[in-house]
C-alpha cells in the first residue's frame, strides 16, 4: 500500500493547523499587550528548542543509532527562522492583522514561486489559474480590514514572509525533519541572546503572555515546523506556496472560536475561492504535468 499520499495530506493539514494556531496565539499575546514583541520572540524560540531537543532524546532511545540519518540543519535555515520570527513580531506592532497577513503570505507565495520559476521550473497554465484564484480569494477576505500600512511595518512583514519562504525551500531538502528542525531552532540561540540584550529595557511579560508564547513556540512552532518539514518532502514548490494560503482561512475560523468573531458570507466566499484555487493547482500539476510524464516514460520503455 502506498502511504505517501496519506503522509502528505496528514502532515500538511497538521502543519497548516499549527501555523493558524500560531497566528491566533500571537494575536492574542500582542494585541492584548500581555508581552512585548522581543520577549514573545525569545520565549517562542526557546520553547521550540526545549520541546524539539526533548523529542530527539525520546525518539533516539527507540531507534538504533545506525539507522538514523545524520542531519543537523544549517546556519542558513536558522538565520531565516530567526529573521522570520523577529520580523513577524515587530511587524505586527505597526500593522493591523489583515494588512500584516496579506503582506506576509503574499511575500511567501511570491518569493517561493519566483524562486521556482527562476530555477527553471515552468508553471502550467492551470497552475497559474489556480494560483490567481487562490490569491484572489485570500485578498478578498482581508481587503475590508486593510489600512495603509506604515513603511516600517510593511518592510518588516515583507522580510518575514521572504525569510519563511526561504526556510521552507531549504526544508524541501531535509533528510531528517526532526533533527533538522531541532538544530535549526538551537542555532538561533546566539541571535536570541542578542535579542534579549537588545530588548531588555523594554521587556514586559505577564503570566498570560508567557503562556501564549510557550504554546506558540513549543506546539505551533516547534512541532508544527517539524511536521511541515515532513510535508515538504512530498510537496512541489508551487504546492507548498499555495497551500499556505489556507492558513489565514483556518486562522479566521480560530478567531470565531476563540475571540467570538462572526462567520460572514465573505469568509465563506473567500474560503471557497482559496480552496478551489489550491485544488486547481494540485490537480492541474498532476493531470497536465505528472501524469503525461509518466505515460511518456512508459511509452519509451
Amino acid at each position: 500500500m502506498n502511504t505517501k499520499p496519506v503522509k502528505m495530506i496528514v502532515s500538511t493539514v497538521f502543519a497548516l493547523l499549527a501555523f493558524a494556531a500560531n497566528s491566533v496565539l500571537c494575536r492574542l499575546a500582542l494585541d492584548e499587550n500581555t508581552i512585548d514583541a522581543a520577549s514573545f520572540t525569545v520565549v517562542r524560540l526557546v520553547s521550540g528548542i526545549v520541546i524539539l531537543l526533548a523529542l530527539i532524546k525520546i525518539t533516539s532511545k527507540k531507534k538504533p543509532a545506525k539507522t538514523e540519518i545524520k542531519s543537523k540543519g544549517s546556519w542558513l535555515a536558522a538565520s531565516m527562522l530567526f529573521i522570520y520570527a523577529v520580523s513577524f513580531s515587530y511587524g505586527y506592532i505597526s500593522l493591523d492583522t489583515g494588512t500584516g497577513a496579506l503582506i506576509l503570505f503574499g511575500a511567501v507565495q511570491i518569493t517561493m514561486i519566483l524562486t521556482s520559476v527562476l530555477s527553471g521550473n515552468k508553471l502550467h497554465l492551470s497552475e497559474w489559474c489556480g494560483l490567481t484564484i487562490a490569491f484572489s480569494g485570500f485578498a478578498y477576505l482581508v481587503i475590508p480590514s486593510l489600512t495603509t500600512p506604515s513603511l516600517i511595518g510593511f518592510m518588516l512583514m515583507s522580510i518575514s514572509g521572504m525569510a519563511w519562504a526561504f526556510y521552507t525551500l531549504i526544508g524541501r531538502k531535509s533528510k531528517n525533519a526532526l533533527s533538522d528542525t531541532a538544530y535549526n531552532f538551537l542555532r538561533t540561540a546566539p541571535f536570541v541572546l542578542a535579542l534579549v540584550i537588545f530588548g531588555f529595557d523594554n521587556a514586559h511579560i505577564t503570566s498570560t503572555g508567557f503562556l501564549l508564547a510557550v504554546l506558540s513556540g513549543a506546539i505551533a512552532s516547534g512541532i508544527g515546523y517539524f511536521v511541515w518539514y515532513i510535508a515538504l518532502t512530498t510537496l512541489s514548490v508551487t504546492q507548498a506556496a499555495v497551500v499556505q494560503l489556507l492558513v489565514p482561512i483556518i486562522a479566521a475560523v480560530g478567531g470565531v472560536i476563540f475571540t467570538s468573531e462572526l462567520i460572514t458570507l465573505r469568509l465563506i466566499e473567500s474560503s471557497t475561492l482559496v480552496l478551489g484555487g489550491i485544488l486547481t493547482v494540485i490537480l492541474g500539476r498532476y493531470y497536465f504535468v505528472q501524469l503525461p510524464a509518466k505515460k511518456s516514460r512508459k511509452n519509451i520503455v
